[in-house]
């Protein structure tokens, strides 16, 4: 596919391509890449830090990877809880080891996980393995990443298949058919696009009942994204078609008699499609901020279900930040999926565009 050799010959393009792809793919994978369940909590490890992987051994010889369990202990010079290594017991790092139970790609029944840890004699229990510490209820800040990316990183393709269809047919109509009805159907798109859009999700958040599931949340939360975001996207529709109905094929199809309906599917429409495309890739950052924004604020995914946004809310307090910087590494990969998709945008904008395509 020629896009993609382009976007492979861009450095910026290239790196936001395969940073993307790198998400995505462990997302897919985070049952069997994850050491621990999205819901595996041990309070005794709360806030623990991440554990140290040793090379080397005490007599300065190459090992195998191993690590040591913490323990958790009052201090009461500092009057705050500190972690020490519990250096009497070595857990060696396993490459599929046996963990907890789950579906592959939802389907296979295995226990098998990436990696784990246990000891000499090969028994799994009693080490813990935390790449990125715990958080404070002593949940695996790694294991939760993958399942919540699987949440952040969705929402904005699945809002899209809701948005993109009504935005397209609405602004396509309105284009096609022009006076009173393009007048009557713009007037409702822009009082849409007036509705204050973050403040009206938190208010419908906010009034959803306290014992619907993480799911449900989910999917009024996608709903809701979606019908606020079709309006902006069906006014620059409605503008394009505005132009392409004037086309020669346009009054050639109508001549032979052609339904309207006919002609604006198959033949105005698909006329769009680089806008289309280019509009997907940019809006797709927007929802992710959106859902992460309301997470953040407790008012989307509930806790104990992960997303980006409530696992970040917990850096929100000044001490964590200081003495616990692994709580923020949700805001990393927001950050990162974000400047991805609006790089790999921009190249995909400046390849569709005619007057652009001698810079790629």
């Amino acid at each position: 596919m020629e896009l993609i050799k382009k976007i492979f010959k861009d450095p910026f393009a290239k790196t936001a391509f395969l940073v993307l792809c790198i998400l995505y793919l462990i997302i897919l994978f985070a049952d069997f890449i994850a050491p621990y369940s999205n819901y595996y909590a041990n309070r005794e490890m709360a806030y623990a830090p991440p554990s140290k992987v040793y090379t080397i051994d005490e007599n300065g010889k190459f090992s195998r990877p191993y690590t040591y369990n913490y323990i958790r202990k009052f201090e009461p010079a500092l009057m705050q809880t500190v972690f020490e290594e519990d250096r009497s017991q070595k857990y060696y790092i396993k490459p599929f080891a046996r963990g907890e139970k789950y579906k592959f790609l939802g389907l296979i029944p295995t226990d098998r996980h990436l990696f784990g840890v246990g000891v000499n004699d090969g028994a799994d229990k009693g080490g813990e393995i935390h790449l990125l510490g715990t958080d404070i209820n002593g949940r695996d800040v790694f294991s939760r990443l993958l399942f919540g990316g699987r949440i952040s990183m969705t929402v904005g393709f699945l809002s899209l298949l809701i948005v993109f269809p009504i935005g397209l047919l609405y602004g396509g109509v309105s284009g096609y058919f022009g006076g009173i009805i393009d007048n009557l159907m713009m007037r409702f798109a822009e009082a849409t696009m007036a509705i204050p859009s973050f403040y009206l999700l938190i208010i419908l958040a906010a009034i959803l009942p306290s014992g619907m599931t993480s799911v449900q949340r989910f999917s009024l939360i996608i709903v809701i994204l979606a019908l606020i975001g079709w309006a902006g996207f069906a006014r620059v529709v409605r503008g394009m078609v505005l132009s392409i109905k004037k086309e020669d094929f346009v009054l050639a199809e109508k001549t032979l008699g052609a339904s309207n309906l006919r002609i604006i599917l198959k033949h105005i429409l698909p006329q769009t499609t680089s806008y289309v495309i280019i509009a997907m890739t940019l809006s797709v950052p927007s929802y992710i901020l959106a859902e992460s924004g309301l997470s953040f604020l407790g008012l989307g995914i509930q806790q104990p279900d992960a997303s980006w946004g409530n696992m970040l809310k917990e850096a929100q307090e000044f001490t964590n930040i200081l003495y616990r910087p692994w709580l923020l590494t949700p805001g990393v990969l927001i950050f990162l999926a974000v400047l991805s998709f609006n790089l790999l945008g921009d190249f995909i904008r400046d390849y569709l565009d005619p007057k652009g395509r001698t810079r790629v």
